[in-house]
């Protein structure tokens, strides 16, 4: 854990680089010091269907879902927050500077007894796999 999860508008795709952001996103979650490596997963989910504000086509949106297991203190959550929308920020600096966009981020945490995990990413990290 954390599992981030980036829904847009269709209407972005020939204006952002998903797969770049996704890999933004990754580092800036690293860089925090709070999630471990091979815990974190990006995955980004375009959205065909959507109405924004007063209808404008041009209008877009990213929204980011950050979900981890609970157990971290909030003052290290709030410091990952500002440090990932910062960095979402700096990825979509020309994209804010140049079209109508929503962006916005949610961190919240997970009951871990109420959500089960299995993963063997960490056994194959660094091997030959």
């Amino acid at each position: 854990m954390p599992h981030f999860s980036i829904e847009y508008s269709a209407n972005l795709d020939a204006h952002v680089d998903m797969g770049a952001f996704c890999e933004h996103l990754r580092l800036a979650g690293i860089e925090t010091g709070i999630f471990p490596m091979a815990g974190i997963r990006v995955r980004a989910i375009r959205c065909e269907h959507y109405a924004i504000a007063d209808g404008k086509p041009d209008h877009g949106f990213i929204d980011i879902s950050v979900r981890l297991r609970g157990g971290r203190p909030l003052e290290a959550r709030k410091a990952a927050t500002e440090a990932i929308f910062a960095a979402a920020r700096e990825f979509l600096e020309e994209l804010i500077k140049t079209r109508p966009v929503a962006l916005s981020l949610e961190m919240r945490n997970i009951d871990p007894e109420l959500s089960p995990k299995l993963s063997t990413i960490r056994d194959h990290i660094g091997s030959d796999n």
